[in-house]
Parts: structure tokens; sequence; C-alpha cells
């Protein structure tokens, strides 16, 4: 129980540092509305899972074996969040002088991109890489069947999953709470695109840091 506890901490520590994901989450939600974040927070735990399903499946043991496995995976998650801030840079407002709506709900096709586009950003994250490489092993018994430590990756991977999926719902919850304040004209619209891009291509380049 107290490694459990220990476990629940870190991993509240982890998902509540601003990160890619953080980010994404919320810029979605004020941009797009509460739906939006919803679908990007639901994205971005997908990603979680397939996290915990490699990890389970001994990908992340291959991963810290081979460092430049985990070097292209890094500059690959950089370079998706220097397209992200590119593509957002480049995108328009609506008409001059029309008022954007921030109550009408983004398309089908747009969550589905929404969503694609968070599970991306999840696993290129180096920072979700590098917790299930380095920090959730700590938590693993030493004495365990190999059968035993997988069953028992798999429990601490869930309830990691369970802790990061409610957060980023409250993420999601309070860039919708901010739509209303930070959107409203077309103009208002269009610094936000460029206020978005700027994070996402400051992301970026702490990876080279």
């Amino acid at each position: 129980m107290t490694s459990l506890a220990a476990f629940v901490l870190a991993s509240l520590a982890l998902v509540a540092i601003p990160g890619p994901n953080l980010i994404y989450i919320v810029t979605r939600s004020v941009e797009d509305g509460r739906r939006a974040g919803i679908v990007s927070a639901l994205g971005v735990e997908t990603g979680t899972l397939v996290h915990v399903l490699a990890a389970v499946g001994g990908l992340a043991t291959v991963i810290a074996d081979h460092p430049l496995a985990f070097t292209l995976l890094r500059y690959t998650g950089a370079a998706y969040l220097a397209y992200l801030g590119v593509r957002a840079l480049m995108s328009r407002p609506t008409a001059v002088g029309e008022e954007a709506d921030p109550a009408t709900p983004p398309t089908r096709r747009r969550l589905r991109r929404l969503y694609g586009d968070a599970v991306l950003v999840n696993l290129f994250n180096p920072k979700v890489v590098l917790f299930f490489l380095a920090f959730f092993p700590q938590f693993l018994p030493r004495d365990l069947s190999a059968g035993e430590t997988r069953a028992h990756m798999l429990v601490l991977g869930l309830v990691f999953l369970a802790i990061a999926l409610t957060l980023d719902l409250g993420y999601a919850a309070l860039g919708a709470a901010l739509t209303g304040t930070l959107r409203g004209t077309p103009r208002r619209a269009q610094q936000m695109a460029y206020v978005t891009g700027g994070i996402y291509l400051g992301l970026t380049a702490l990876v080279f840091v």
C-alpha cells in the first residue's frame, strides 16, 4: 500500500506538470469548446493505454536498451509538435467582422482529427516515455516472476491511466470555462492561434535543450 500511495503521488505530479498533453487539451478546449477538450483528453489517454500495453509487452525494455530508438522517438515527437505549431500559426479565423460562436460544436471530422492528434501528441511525448522507461519500473517488486511482473505493471498502468484521465477531463473543463473570455471576435481568435502556435513551438525547442 505504501508503494501504491507513492506511485499515485508520482503519477499526480507527472500529469500536473505542464507539458504537451496538458497544453494540447487546454488549447483545444479554449478554441473549440468542452466537447473538443473531452475528445482530446480521451485521445491523449488512448496514447497512455498504448504506452501501458507496450511496457507490459516489453517494448519499453527494448527502447531502454537502444538509446538511438529513444532519441528517434523524442525527435519525432518534437517534429510533430512543430507541425502543430506551424499549423496553428497558419490558421485563419472566421470572416472579418463575424463573431465566432464558442457554442457551435465542432464537426465530427474535426473531432476525429483532434482525437488523432491527441493520440500522437501523447505517443511522442518524451515525458511519458521516460516515465514508463525509467520511473515506472521503480515501483515493481523485485521478487516476482515474469508473469507476475507483467500483471503488476498492468495494474499500475491502469491506475496511472485512471488518474491521468480524471485530471485531463478537469483540464478540458477549465479550458472550456475560459472559452468565452479568450474567444470572441475573429481578431481574438487569430491571437489565440498565434499563442497556441507559439506554445507548441516553445515545447518543441525544449526537446533540444
